[in-house]
């Protein structure tokens, strides 16, 4: 997946924002976890609860290290009552892969499969998604909700379509045969869909304030931390991390992912953040942009809990200067409303 396909980036984030946009995002990972106590096993091993998920929904989570750092955050999918799939970073996919074995092991009721070599995954974005994407399925699109997915075709393939997406517009995802992508890429394409690159992947996720793991989680950033506790089951009796990261809310968090509008320049992660009237560091930028949407730059810091509240002037040190930043409510760009199609 390049950075961008000629256009430029701007023109590309335009395109999803506006109209539809589509990504190629085959590099993303696919393992399936089945058998009599899939679902007992995913309960212990994420944050969220995928038992609670009916057949062909979908839910997001967080996957946590002992200490409460985070492995990854991934999309779990409830295939059939004993079968679901877990969609994962690509660049965490051989890291995640040896986790998820390594807490397998031994769970004769567990089977798993990694099938990331095997499945193409196309992202279609944009307020005229599903009116693009309806002309190749006879899935109904209307009767799919946010979040859950169906089995279906689109021309000749035979597709998971998912209802969901990492830009803050309606949008499907589309698990395939990898032998089958470029045949779909091209269909979409000729209805035109705009293939987008990763610079208005991250400018997007970025506006609808999604994280990028290796930015705003890591192994040393928890999701609690990252503003996640609404993906945190507390009323499951264990999931890996449980412990640390109930000790962490208890004793309070020491930082807080927040959004900031900067102005006099672009903050980029790893820029460190002050107090507007001098002083010692209160936090670092974990991603920043000029919003193509907004026409401002925009970023996401973790900050001392003192300076998270919404209206907070801090100030960010670009290149050996500080410029003006103030705290703001994320997202940055919520989508209007509209009947999806």
């Amino acid at each position: 997946m390049p950075i961008e396909y000629g256009g430029g980036i701007i023109q590309e984030h335009q395109t999803v924002r506006t109209r539809v946009g589509m990504f190629d995002v085959s590099h993303m990972g696919e393992f399936i976890v089945s058998g009599e106590g899939a679902a007992e096993f995913l309960d212990d091993l994420v944050t969220n609860k995928p038992s609670d998920l009916l057949e062909g929904q979908v839910l997001y989570t967080p996957m946590c290290y002992p200490d409460g750092g985070t492995v990854d955050d991934l999309l779990v999918y409830r295939l059939e009552s004993q079968k679901f799939l877990l969609v994962v970073n690509a660049g965490n996919l051989d890291k995640d892969w040896e986790w998820i074995s390594r807490h397998g092991h031994g769970r004769a009721n567990v089977d798993l499969k990694n099938l990331s070599a095997e499945i193409g995954l196309i992202a279609l974005q944009g307020p005229q998604a599903a009116a693009l994407l309806q002309t190749l399925t006879p899935v109904n699109l209307r009767d799919l909700p946010y979040y859950h997915a169906t089995r279906g075709r689109v021309g000749d393939a035979d597709v998971l379509i998912s209802r969901t997406g990492y830009t803050g517009e309606d949008g499907f995802e589309l698990y395939l045969k990898a032998g089958d992508a470029v045949e779909v890429w091209e269909r979409l394409a000729s209805l035109g869909a705009r293939p987008v690159g990763l610079g208005a992947r991250d400018t997007l996720r970025l506006e609808a304030r999604l994280p990028l793991y290796d930015h705003e989680l890591t192994a040393e950033i928890s999701p609690l931390e990252a503003g996640l506790g609404a993906f945190i089951k507390w009323g499951k009796d264990h999931f890996v991390g449980k412990e640390a990261l109930a000790a962490q809310k208890a004793a309070g968090l020491t930082r807080r992912l927040v959004g900031l509008e900067v102005t006099g320049g672009i903050a980029r992660a790893g820029y460190s953040v002050y107090p507007r009237d001098g002083g010692k560091s209160v936090g670092v930028v974990t991603s920043g942009t000029k919003s193509p949407t907004l026409d401002k730059a925009i970023a996401l810091a973790l900050v001392d809990p003192v300076w998270a509240k919404v209206g907070m002037e801090l100030a960010v040190e670009v290149r050996g200067r500080t410029i003006p930043a103030i705290v703001v409510k994320t997202p940055f760009y919520r989508r209007p409303a509209q009947a999806d199609n």
